[in-house]
């Protein structure tokens, strides 16, 4: 059964935090709120944990994993963030946007798009997340919690299920639950691809409106 740990979702409790930082560190897979949808994550950089997380959520090898970064200066240890992307992101984040972007050395092989060596990277607006990253000093994974066999290009979820009935699917899977008493959000974030030239929205999610005359389309 996991642990859960009640947080205040806008001033998180500086010693729950750090008791989830321990968790993590030591390996545990969590269940955790973002400001998009409820992930299961863990610490990017613990391989027992992200192949965890790979069998909850069902996905080979060969799917890559979204993580969070707490700021832009962080983002560019894991990517190669050019002066287009820096100048797009730097408007819109920290936010509800996935960045896909080519991965440093610092990406573990086990988290990257094994084809085209691209990372998808997220500054979450949320202050749990902020917190758990600047107490753990690593990036977390962060995958939809929603469904164990979900398509997340879909741009949203139908019938989401509720907080306690997350909870209950996921308590034998995970280690930790981190409840802000906050339902879970349905609608996932908007995917930009930025290895080319210019910015692609691969996926429509929150805040695609705000993007819209800035990027060349979506792409099929």
């Amino acid at each position: 059964m996991a642990t859960v740990y009640q947080i205040h979702p806008d001033t998180p409790q500086a010693r729950k935090i750090e008791e989830i930082k321990d968790a993590l560190r030591n390996g545990a897979v969590m269940l955790y709120p973002t400001d998009t949808v409820y992930a299961i994550g863990c610490d990017l950089n613990v391989k027992a944990a992200v192949e965890r997380v790979r069998r909850i959520k069902q996905l080979s090898n060969d799917k890559p994993l979204t993580f969070l970064c707490p700021s832009l200066s962080n983002v560019a240890h894991y990517a190669v963030v050019t002066n287009e992307a820096y100048r797009l992101m730097k408007h819109l984040i920290p936010g509800t946007y996935t960045f896909l972007m080519p991965a440093t050395k610092l990406v573990p092989k086990l988290v990257m798009n094994p084809k085209r060596k691209t990372t998808g990277i997220r500054v979450p607006d949320h202050a749990v997340c902020q917190s758990l990253l600047q107490s753990l000093g690593n990036p977390i994974i962060s995958t939809s919690a929603h469904l164990l066999n979900d398509d997340e290009t879909k741009p949203a979820l139908d019938n989401p299920p509720g907080r306690a009935e997350l909870f209950d699917r996921l308590e034998k899977l995970v280690d930790v639950i981190v409840d802000s008493g906050q339902e879970p959000g349905y609608q996932v974030s908007t995917i930009l691809d930025l290895t080319g030239p210019e910015a692609v929205v691969v996926r429509q999610g929150l805040g695609w409106q705000a993007v819209a005359t800035w990027v060349s389309g979506v792409s099929e």
